[in-house]
């Protein structure tokens, strides 16, 4: 089950540093890394990934950077002396605001897996309409794709409907997919969503799952069924 493991990232999208770490002791060895949001990031700051490191558990640093290349350049490289695994930008900040970010990146002594964020899996066809941008989500995430290919990114963030579309489209790049839900889950604020084994066999590297595992009654037991269920979907 090692292989399946590895590609489950367990969103630690807690209020504080104590939840965060209490979650980490009840899954450490379940999971191959352990997500760090916006929230958590602004309420305890460097240091709570630096104990996470410290505890020998890898980082994915989820921050969505999106602002002028110069500016994105400087947080990516505070970021990456973190020693973060993974570290997400969003695509739609243009790619010289992408190839600055990846630059800045392969300057750390450990350089993190750049991901580009596409469309939030929060997003339907009527948000795309609302905010002018034709042909509906899909095509907006291939389009996407496509640029943080150009400026030399190591993967995208993207929903699980457009997984199969994304990896048939960019094969060498790593996809890692949130939106991920258990049959019978409810998908909460997700519009764009599917189970596991789905995901994974539309061509998704890595699954990014949060609420249904820590708000099961049993974290460790909700990880493994992912983990299983993970499983059945590889390859032999």
């Amino acid at each position: 089950m090692t292989a399946a493991r590895s590609r489950l990232i367990v969103a630690l999208d807690l209020p504080d540093r104590k939840a965060a770490l209490e979650m980490l002791a009840r899954l450490q060895g379940r999971a191959g890394c352990f997500k760090v949001g916006l929230e958590l990031f602004v309420r305890e700051g460097p240091r709570l990934v630096e104990e996470i490191r410290a505890l020998g558990a890898d980082v994915f640093l989820d921050l969505k950077l999106h602002d002028i290349p110069n500016t994105v350049a400087a947080a990516v490289r505070s970021a990456s002396s973190l020693g973060a695994r993974m570290l997400t930008v969003h695509v739609s900040g243009g790619v010289r605001m992408l190839a600055a970010a990846r630059t800045a990146a392969e300057t750390g002594e450990r350089p993190p897996l750049l991901l580009g964020v596409t469309a939030l899996t929060s997003l339907a066809d009527s948000d795309a309409d609302q905010l002018g941008i034709g042909g509906g989500i899909a095509g907006w995430v291939e389009r996407l794709g496509r640029l943080a290919s150009e400026a030399g990114l190591g993967g995208l963030v993207a929903s699980p409907l457009e997984t199969a579309r994304l990896r048939a489209r960019f094969p060498a790049m790593k996809l890692v997919v949130p939106g991920i839900r258990p049959s019978g889950a409810d998908s909460g604020d997700q519009a764009r969503t599917a189970a596991p084994l789905e995901a994974i066999r539309a061509g998704a590297d890595y699954l990014v799952v949060g609420r249904p595992i820590l708000q099961a009654a049993d974290p460790a037991a909700a990880a493994e069924r992912i983990v299983a269920e993970i499983a059945e979907a590889l390859p032999g």
